[in-house]
């Protein structure tokens, strides 16, 4: 009773390549946490058994930039730490999306003062403001779920004229395979 009952006799079904593509990405968010004061508490919340963050498809917490596309700044972010964050966020696969988590990272917060900066999105591009200090889980899953409309919304990259360009997605291999050196047999050992 799931999607085979809905699709026709003959077997298969069909959509566009872009609703496809931008589905699985959707699906498939690996965010890149930043947290650096009490947010931080909040957006381990939000990944707990209570709020579930995994229905979202967004658990996989990468530690590692190269492997994450969504970067999640919780709490306020000094002076010293922002080439750390803009290093971070320069490293971050594309396509890649910043949400700015609490009223720290997107105005400084209460911390008006000359180490604190006064707003990421000086310094990198953000997607999504989450408010609130410290803003609840589920206000952190509602701004992981605009992130997911941004992505539906998002095509394909087309040229000048208008053509779908190659996504680059097959990666053809480096090398030449040797030939085995040693037959491969069925025999039993006796």
């Amino acid at each position: 009773m799931g999607l085979e009952a809905t699709l026709p006799a003959d077997g298969f079904m069909t959509t566009r390549l872009t609703s496809a593509i931008n589905w699985a990405r959707r699906s498939s968010v690996w965010p890149m946490p930043f947290a650096t004061a009490c947010c931080g508490i909040e957006l381990m919340a939000s990944a707990s058994s209570r709020f579930d963050l995994a229905r979202f498809g967004a658990e996989v917490m990468r530690f590692s930039p190269r492997q994450a596309d969504l970067m999640l700044v919780a709490g306020r972010v000094s002076v010293k730490m922002m080439p750390v964050l803009q290093r971070i966020y320069e490293q971050m696969c594309e396509p890649k999306w910043v949400v700015s988590m609490g009223a720290c990272a997107s105005t400084g917060g209460v911390f008006d003062t000359y180490a604190v900066v006064q707003g990421i999105d000086q310094y990198i591009p953000v997607d999504v403001y989450v408010p609130g200090c410290p803003p609840r889980p589920e206000t952190l899953i509602e701004g992981i779920m605009a992130i997911q409309r941004i992505i539906d919304a998002d095509n394909l990259p087309r040229d000048p004229d208008g053509l779908r360009q190659p996504l680059g997605i097959t990666v053809e291999p480096t090398y030449t395979p040797r030939p085995i050196p040693v037959g491969i047999s069925a025999a039993s050992r006796a």
